[in-house]
């Protein structure tokens, strides 16, 4: 029976040959993950199981990321009860400060998460790791709870959507435009608990900087996950990295699929999400006039080391918008090394922007950025809800970070052609 690579990962995890969408199926899990905000209250309810021990200390990923350097002393208290969990039960990959990275961008850094596993985390875009290869999705802080003590999970098994990209790609143009695009296109519900399988030449030719952004933004369109087949790309960055076996799964050619949709994105020019949600898209050369007072470059979406340079291209021998603060985030501590190291961190300083140490932060409006009544920001997040990043008449617009970087220097909405 033909299958697609969601499907294949879920059988074999099932101890199945196959799965039907539909289905409801358990599996058993290679990694569960929690972070600062959403890992206290698993750690409070595996508590209250009175387990002894969990399923595998190897196979769970504590990260305080949301509010760290701890903000006060409410998030001083959630990663300390991270940190007594962690020590007591042996849990390997706890990352405290000088460790610690924004989640979903460090554990593919140091191989955690691999093509063919299945990867669970208490935050929604616990998505990003599809674009290894791997079935990886958001869930409750208490499915958390129940995996790492059985080391399973149920699912319905999702249909699968398969989107195709083929053409050129245009200068400035890259997977966050991609993704936009088509959630512009969808809509925030159109592949609602469905997997969003990429595929096509561009997306072969896609970094896995650009091919985590696409997955990552998988569940801005309502997915149960977002994919992309394992290829040389994958595997040249997965090989140096990974500390376990991984099988590589890939769809059938005559797999079936709710849905396919395919885009040339030769016409596809650098995208803008306007308020108050992600498929309120709009190309570079339609925004108009929007003036600014904020740009964060960062974020589990776009804070890698091709997103920093991306933005340091736009920045060299410029200054920021005397109205604008400009906000840049390194996704990882070895991220923030390797800007250094090349440089950009001083491209960022001598543009008068400022470089926080790894944090969601200012994404989820945490701190590092909190926009205040009225206030705009451009930045390189995944969502731009109302009050998502402070106060609800604050306004957010998604862009790539060369977009984002042309903002700043300009005070207002710009793409890097204007620059």
């Amino acid at each position: 029976m033909p299958q697609t690579i969601t499907e294949k990962i879920l059988a074999a995890h099932a101890g199945r040959d196959t799965v039907v969408p539909g289905e409801l199926i358990s599996v058993r899990i290679d990694m569960a993950l929690a972070n600062d905000i959403t890992a206290p209250i698993a750690i409070d309810q595996f508590e209250k199981s009175h387990t002894e021990s969990v399923f595998d200390p190897e196979r769970i990923a504590l990260v305080p990321d949301h509010f760290v350097p701890n903000k006060d002393v409410q998030s001083a208290i959630q990663v300390q009860a991270m940190r007594t969990f962690a020590r007591k039960y042996h849990i390997r990959h706890f990352f405290e400060l000088g460790e610690m990275g924004i989640e979903h961008a460090l554990l593919p850094e140091l191989g955690l998460t691999l093509p063919g596993d299945v990867v669970i985390g208490a935050d929604s875009h616990t998505c990003t790791y599809g674009a290894l290869g791997a079935f990886a999705t958001g869930v409750g802080s208490t499915d958390v709870a129940a995996a790492m003590i059985t080391g399973e999970i149920w699912f319905k098994v999702p249909e699968s959507i398969k989107f195709t990209y083929h053409g050129k790609l245009g200068k400035w143009v890259t997977g966050k435009d991609l993704i936009l695009y088509t959630i512009g296109d969808i809509g925030v519900d159109g592949a609602t608990y469905r997997a969003m399988e990429f595929t096509g030449d561009v997306i072969n030719d896609l970094s896995m900087a650009g091919r985590m952004t696409m997955a990552n933004m998988a569940i801005e369109a309502g997915a149960k996950n977002g994919i992309i087949c394992p290829d040389q790309v994958t595997l040249d960055y997965i090989k140096p990295r990974a500390q376990r076996p991984f099988e590589c799964y890939v769809s059938d050619p005559d797999a079936v699929y709710a849905e396919a949709r395919t885009y040339d994105v030769s016409g596809i020019e650098p995208q803008v999400a306007f308020p108050y949600l992600p498929d309120n898209t709009r190309g570079i050369s339609t925004v108009g006039t929007v003036p600014i007072d904020q740009v964060v470059i960062g974020s589990c979406t776009n804070g890698r080391i091709e997103d920093l340079r991306l933005a340091a291209s736009v920045l060299t021998g410029q200054t920021i918008h005397k109205h604008v603060r400009l906000i840049i985030i390194p996704a990882t501590p070895n991220i923030y090394r390797q800007a250094m190291t090349e440089g950009l961190l001083e491209v960022f300083l001598a543009a008068r922007g400022i470089v926080s140490p790894p944090t969601c932060g200012p994404c989820l409006g945490g701190y590092m950025g909190v926009l205040g009544p009225g206030e705009r920001a451009v930045s390189t997040t995944n969502r731009n809800f109302v009050g998502r990043m402070g106060h609800p008449s604050s306004e957010v617009y998604l862009a790539n970070p060369a977009v984002a970087a042309a903002s700043a220097i300009l005070g207002r909405i710009a793409g890097p052609e204007e620059v």
